[in-house]
């Protein structure tokens, strides 16, 4: 606007003072444009990074939580779904997910910008985006598909080859998994609350990925425990008869479990206020605050709330109380997938009820499995499918319209969380209906793509290592020796060492004695 009065002078306009005035006012608007533009780019970066931590944190936590004879797999595992995410997602994944996501036509797939070779020409992730904002959105969105190729890790542990591990990797994080992020979040997704005819005029509110993310990886990862089997001696004996009760493989480090959990906390925080994708406006600067707040009371509900249910749940079957520190852990987690969708659009209070029930849902998922034979060696599809279907409705549930009009839009706003329209004698289940579509979407786009794909490695022989790898560990089988060197000092040593020892100690007591005598 600055410009146009400025062009508005003349060259014989007597008010020279106050068109240099304009042109300074012109100057210090486009600058003061260039910082904030920069800060956005700067902010994108700093959240990515937390994001992109998170895969330490689920390195950490799955090393801890397997046996010690399959440590280094698993980490190798992690690592390489952060190199595998990373090239898939940059050769196809990005071009899937946002590709021409500017149309004015809902479309399922994204076509463009393949390999980012658009970038600087028609880079289609918003409007007005420069080629740095582009770059910067890619690492961003990188880093969530690097995430949500990482929950399958965890529960295919101990069991599952490395070359299937790689190709699902490749797969889940350039195919499918941008499908998902294409419907939900680019411009013209069919589903999306962004395009401008959203599905029952609001679209589906999943702001930083309960559904897109956590569900499409939960999802994975529940159909390829499936297929995969449990492992061995886990709910059937060598006869392949079933157990009266499931074997329990204990945690071979307790403090990896609990280091990978508070890094994953942490990561959270570029997680939900990184969403925003901005911070250099008051508007995106209040939304990144609360998603903290959200964030930050639901992780803790649902850690205390999942320890103690199970705790008296124990203390109901046996008359003892105890405190399972992986319920805290995977309760934690819990609440924090659950509040993924809805941390910006749910006030503080709801945030506590959604990490509540975050609690309950784990432990009742989690329970679930065991039942079904079904074996998640870290809890990872409770973790993250059940409560990222969880997170998903509670927005239809809990969702504040004055909260979704700062985050989305205006129009958004009119069909807010059905107990909002409830309590103000409306009937509108707009936004819940979007929701419960969302969960029936990813489970049967995942389940559609997915089961046929494991299937098919399982009847190639590409899935499970062999039975004798499996007993022994598949870090000396496939690793080259053990994470942890555990041999003991040679026997001969360790006895000429004790004979010095007491032939010294006799030395230094002779003469007491002789004193004595």
């Amino acid at each position: 606007m600055a410009a146009m009065v400025c062009a508005d002078f003349n060259a014989t306009d007597s008010s020279s003072t106050n068109f240099a005035a304009c042109l300074i006012a012109e100057e210090s608007a486009a600058d003061l444009a260039d910082v904030a533009a920069g800060l956005d780019i700067f902010y994108l970066l700093f959240a990515g990074s937390l994001v992109f931590l998170m895969q330490a944190g689920f390195a950490m936590l799955c090393a801890g939580s397997v046996r010690q004879k399959n440590v280094k797999n698993i980490m190798l595992k992690n690592l390489l779904d952060a190199c595998g995410g990373a090239l898939g997602f940059w050769s196809i994944g990005f071009a899937f997910a946002y590709g021409s996501s500017n149309s004015e036509t809902k479309s399922f797939i994204g076509g463009s910008n393949f390999f980012l070779s658009d970038i600087g020409t028609t880079i289609d992730l918003a409007e007005d985006l420069n080629p740095g904002a582009a770059y910067i959105g890619f690492f961003f969105q990188f880093a969530f598909a690097a995430t949500a190729a990482t929950i399958v890790a965890g529960t295919v542990a101990e069991r599952c080859k490395m070359s299937a591990y790689l190709c699902y990797s490749i797969f889940l994080t350039g195919f499918v998994y941008p499908v998902v992020v294409h419907s939900i979040w680019a411009g013209n997704g069919f589903l999306s609350a962004f395009n401008q005819n959203p599905p029952l005029g609001v679209g589906v509110i999943d702001f930083a990925g309960s559904g897109v993310v956590h569900m499409t990886g939960g999802a994975t990862a529940l159909v390829a425990a499936k297929i995969l089997g449990p492992r061995i001696g886990r709910f059937y004996d060598a006869d392949g008869i079933p157990l009266p009760e499931p074997k329990s493989f204990p945690a071979h480090s307790v403090s990896l479990q609990i280091l990978g959990t508070f890094i994953l906390w942490f990561g959270w925080y570029g997680f939900n206020p990184g969403s925003t994708l901005a911070i250099a406006s008051p508007t995106a600067g209040a939304v990144a605050g609360l998603c903290a707040v959200t964030t930050t009371i639901a992780a803790a509900t649902g850690c205390v709330t999942a320890m103690f249910f199970s705790t008296i749940i124990e203390q109901r079957k046996t008359g003892e109380a105890t405190y399972d520190l992986t319920m805290a852990m995977n309760g934690a987690l819990s609440g924090l997938v659950a509040i993924t969708a809805g941390c910006s659009v749910v006030a503080p209070w709801a945030a506590l009820v959604i990490g509540f029930v975050g609690g309950l849902v784990y432990y009742g998922f989690s329970s679930l499995l065991v039942k079904l034979r079904i074996d998640d060696a870290v809890d990872a599809v409770p973790v993250h499918f059940a409560n990222g279907a969880w997170g998903v409705i509670a927005v239809g549930l809990f969702a504040e319209p004055g909260r979704m009009a700062a985050a989305y839009t205006d129009a958004a706003a009119e069909h807010s969380g059905w107990f909002y329209e409830w309590g103000q004698g409306s009937a509108d289940a707009s936004l819940l209906a979007c929701q419960v579509f969302c969960v029936l979407w990813v489970i049967g786009w995942v389940g559609a793509t997915m089961i046929p794909f494991f299937f098919v490695l399982n009847m190639l022989g590409l899935f499970r290592v062999d039975p004798l790898e499996e007993e022994v560990g598949l870090d000396i089988s496939h690793h080259k020796g053990s994470a942890y060197d555990l041999s003991a000092p040679d026997k001969d040593q360790v006895e000429e060492l004790l004979a010095r020892q007491a032939t010294a100690h006799g030395k230094v007591e002779a003469p007491s004695a002789g004193e004595d005598a």
